[in-house]
């Protein structure tokens, strides 16, 4: 519970002329895309239309190609494009090319001509393209930072519902008896038409970098945003990890009418069935983690999502082939009466909510993380990424049918591959396993309040200061700020065996005392004055060790030191609720306690925020005295 923080604009985010219109922008315009590609799809597979020789059999997997091809040939000049130009002139004129596309489609349909159906393809996703970076990137604009993560759920949400809806809609719509075509062509264009109306309604917004010279071209502009993109590490490996995601998404959603085929025995209704309980589970997933994250970037889900995932991908590997399939043919509501197949139905469900827990800090970390400038740019690369990613799924998934893969068996070897890749993420950016490590803590180990949040102010270099009851109060702090933050330790944790290189990859700055190191104390000192130069929080425990009482002992003049060649103001905090703990020092030794543990489940622990403290004030006394009344719980 994060006390101190209006939560008024977040609750009526959805209603917020703000969002609403550009959220109904691209739920209209991803629902058209799926009525028109499956209804398309359909056609083919019941008129056996080729293209160019390419026989009716192969013309799913060429439509897939055709749709993602512009992906690849214009993210990057979309990219530039949604940096110069306002994105609410963007949004309108993407909706009107939508008409544009889908009435070229809307023809196609009615005469039935494959070729025009396959080029109005190839145009919607040139339109795709074009609106892909400023979908996302039009959200940090529109909406607060404290908003974003409940933005970014929502346009997931969205995202699959809309393919889910479109999916089905254009499926039902093809298949009727009369007039289908005509039916088809009119709904088109007029979800398109309605697009445009919402897109009308979009806040109007003033372009991020006007200056910007568009450089047009393939191959020149697609390695610079490429370059861009991986400007900032952490920013480049949630590009990668987002993008794995659709890898992972776009196999399964190709796996899934195999297995309902070959191995289940279903029919059309079953693989719709499958498709329903994937887009609802990461719709609820991305919701589910809003709420989790009490609407701040928490990049901690992203561990939880991904090791639920490959949870989930391994239960349906073990279920193999399920006891229900017989020679008769399975129906929908052969999977309600048997175990096994509420138990696939259960996985398939828990994988997609996992897969939300993973994207949605993804998204979120990729729009806020990045220079504004060059956010549409990575979001640009975001695509191209995703392009590539789902484009070696589906020869990977090739070679897996070439060689006759089972799929109980896909199934383990996505699993696998899922968790080597998460591996590989959280190894190279610790933050998301540091934050993974506060989230567990703070969330499903202690009862965890911060009262004051809002009284550190964004963008700018601070001095936190807190008083130190336990070995884990960084974690706290680190929990509840949910900012990078530099934390300064005594050296001798480093050298704890794992441990020690967790705050080594999480960039502590280690510290010893004057008679034990004065060069590591000295280099402290120098890495303290960088970051705060860089504009970074530091956090420092003044009083220099763990309490062996549970009361504040006096600050020592370390924190005066700091404040001696860094003109920056102070955030005082105060930790109540960890003495006694199994990390404190209350029976002994820390850790040494193991009744604690179980004792301290669910214990309440509060960390309090009090005023800033100006510069010119904050002596190592006066900032003792601040704490100690926090402690007291005094008005500040």
């Amino acid at each position: 519970s994060y006390r101190g923080i209006s939560m008024q604009n977040q609750k009526n985010l959805f209603l917020d002329k703000r969002f609403w219109p550009i959220f109904w922008v691209q739920f209209s315009g991803a629902f058209n895309d799926n009525v028109f590609k499956n209804a398309l799809i359909l056609l083919i597979a019941y008129k056996a239309y080729s293209v160019m020789g390419v026989p009716a059999s192969q013309m799913v997997a060429l439509c897939g190609g055709i749709f993602i091809l512009p992906f690849f040939l214009f993210s990057a000049t979309a990219g530039q494009i949604a940096d110069k130009f306002s994105k609410t002139t963007l949004v309108k004129i993407v909706k009107l090319a939508e008409i544009v596309v889908m009435a070229i489609g809307a023809f196609g349909f009615i005469i039935e001509d494959p070729y025009v159906l396959v080029i109005s393809l190839f145009f919607m996703g040139f339109q795709s393209a074009l609106f892909g970076p400023v979908k996302y990137s039009v959200l940090p604009e529109l909406v607060e930072q404290n908003e974003l993560v409940k933005g970014n759920a929502f346009v997931e949400m969205g995202t699959f519902l809309a393919i889910l809806l479109g999916t089905i809609a254009g499926g039902v719509i093809i298949g009727l008896e009369s007039n289908a075509n005509l039916y088809i062509s009119i709904s088109v264009i007029a979800i398109a038409i309605i697009g445009f109306i919402f897109s009308l309604k979009v806040q109007k917004l003033e372009p991020i970098n006007p200056e910007r010279k568009i450089n047009f071209g393939i191959i020149k502009p697609t390695l610079e945003i490429l370059r861009v993109t991986k400007k900032t590490d952490s920013v480049y490996q949630s590009v990668l990890g987002i993008s794995w995601f659709w890898f992972l998404g776009a196999a399964l959603l190709s796996i899934f009418p195999l297995y309902v085929k070959d191995l289940l025995g279903g029919g059309e209704e079953v693989v719709t069935l499958f498709l329903a309980i994937f887009s609802i589970g990461v719709a609820v997933g991305s919701i589910l983690c809003e709420k989790l994250s009490d609407g701040e970037l928490e990049l901690g889900l992203v561990p939880v999502g991904s090791i639920g995932m490959s949870i989930f991908l391994l239960d349906l590997f073990f279920i193999g082939t399920p006891a229900f399939v017989t020679d008769s043919t399975v129906v929908v509501s052969t999977f309600f009466s048997h175990f096994s197949g509420i138990r696939l139905l259960f996985d398939l469900l828990m994988f997609s909510v996992f897969a939300g827990f993973f994207t949605v800090p993804l998204y979120t970390f990729i729009q806020q993380r990045p220079e504004p400038k060059d956010r549409s740019m990575v979001i640009a690369g975001t695509n191209i990424l995703n392009a590539l990613f789902m484009v070696a799924a589906s020869i990977l998934l090739m070679l897996f049918l070439k060689f006759e893969v089972s799929i109980p068996v896909m199934f383990l070897i996505f699993s696998v591959f899922n968790l080597v890749v998460a591996g590989v993420i959280y190894t190279i950016i610790p933050e998301f396993m540091w934050r993974f490590v506060c989230f567990v803590l703070t969330s499903l180990v202690y009862k965890f309040e911060v009262e004051g949040l809002e009284k550190i102010p964004k963008g700018k270099p601070l001095l936190l200061v807190c008083n130190h009851v336990s070995f884990i109060d960084w974690l706290f702090v680190a929990a509840a700020v949910r900012k990078p933050i530099r934390f300064v330790m005594y050296y001798t944790f480093m050298k704890i065996p794992v441990l020690g290189a967790f705050f080594r990859g999480s960039k502590v700055i280690p510290i010893a005392g004057k008679n034990e190191d004065k060069e590591l104390m000295e280099k402290a000192f120098v890495l303290m004055e960088e970051e705060l130069k860089r504009g970074e929080l530091l956090c420092v425990f003044p009083e220099g060790e763990i309490t062996r009482d549970g009361k504040l002992t006096f600050f020592r003049p370390g924190v005066e030191r700091i404040l001696s060649t860094n003109t920056v103001d102070v955030v005082p905090m105060a930790l109540d609720g960890l003495w006694g703990s199994f990390f404190s020092r209350k029976y002994g030794s820390a850790c040494s306690n193991y009744k604690s543990l179980i004792t301290g489940l669910r214990s309440k622990v509060t960390l309090r925020i009090g005023d800033i403290v100006p510069h010119e004030k904050a002596s190592a006394k006066y900032l003792e005295e601040t704490v100690k009344n926090l402690l007291d719980n005094k008005s500040q």
